[in-house]
């Protein structure tokens, strides 16, 4: 039997690393930002805004660990808000606290 060692080509050594390279990519992307799990299942809270309500007020009560202004934010975003005013009846969806 013939035991010589396996030589890679140039393409060969290429075609090996971009391999590896794509495996890592995948698991540090799967390691990555453990914050952002699923939501847990069920209806995400809401609350009817009242009158005298502002936005800073109702984020902090219902601020988790990020904080009140964090809070301002992530209201804003899930519920698609441009500006900071709000109007009483409306209904807000909250972020899930963790």
């Amino acid at each position: 039997m013939d035991h010589r060692p396996i030589r890679l080509t140039r393409r060969g050594r290429v075609v090996v690393f971009s391999f590896l390279l794509t495996v890592a990519g995948g698991l540090a992307g799967l390691a990555a930002a453990p914050g952002q799990a699923a939501d847990p299942p069920g209806a995400a809270p809401t609350v009817i805004v009242q009158p005298g309500d502002t936005l800073w007020g109702i984020a902090t009560e219902h601020a988790g660990r990020q904080g009140r202004d964090a809070t301002v934010e992530e209201i804003r975003r899930l519920n698609h808000l441009d500006g900071y005013s709000i109007d009483a009846g409306q209904r807000l969806v909250l972020p899930r606290t963790r």
